[in-house]
């Protein structure tokens, strides 16, 4: 499968709508745990994924745009959303869903043609990246981080779970980085 401008902008679009229907009614000890040590909680996911949208996405993509491999993009600051964690859940999934809709209604004006997606810039540690990788990379970011909620909310159940643990991968240790 080669990468889909409009099947990128659907499935953007719909991770605040699975966010919130696998958040919403989950109990606090399930989204308010990791899953192991040096691991984000459901919320801290939610709180990350906005300050992507803040300070990541449509910021890197306006310097890739303006400024090309002439200079790197700012590097992302993995902590930078603690200061959103004072937020209850419902102001996170909100707040995420708007920045997503700005978000989004920025990439549509941007109107990218094919040219546009194989435009490049540099990555302050990757190197030289293209347009078609930065929302390639923000979809399956999305997809990274509904696993990771998956993962910290099933964890909670893991002791329940007895012995079918061992069928169940979403259970495995978290992978170091």
């Amino acid at each position: 499968m080669t990468f889909d401008l409009p099947h990128a902008l659907a499935a953007l679009d719909r991770t605040p709508r699975v966010l919130r229907v696998l958040l919403t009614t989950a109990p606090a000890g399930m989204i308010d745990r990791p899953y192991g040590p040096d691991t984000w909680t459901a919320r801290e996911v939610v709180a990350h994924l906005i300050f992507g949208e803040q300070t990541d996405w449509m910021p890197r993509l306006a310097h890739i745009l303006a400024h090309g491999e002439s200079e790197p993009f700012g590097s992302f600051d993995r902590a930078g959303h603690k200061h959103l964690l004072t937020l209850s859940l419902d102001e996170l999934l909100d707040s995420f869903e708007a920045h997503r809709r700005e978000s989004l209604a920025a990439l549509r004006a941007c109107n990218l043609a094919a040219a546009d997606l194989a435009r490049t810039g540099r990555h302050p540690a990757l190197g030289v990246v293209t347009v078609s990788q930065l929302l390639a990379t923000w979809v399956v970011h999305d997809l990274n981080h509904i696993a990771q909620v998956c993962k910290a909310m099933a964890f909670q159940l893991r002791e329940d779970v007895g012995p079918w643990e061992q069928y169940l991968s979403i259970l495995a240790p978290p992978a170091p980085r």
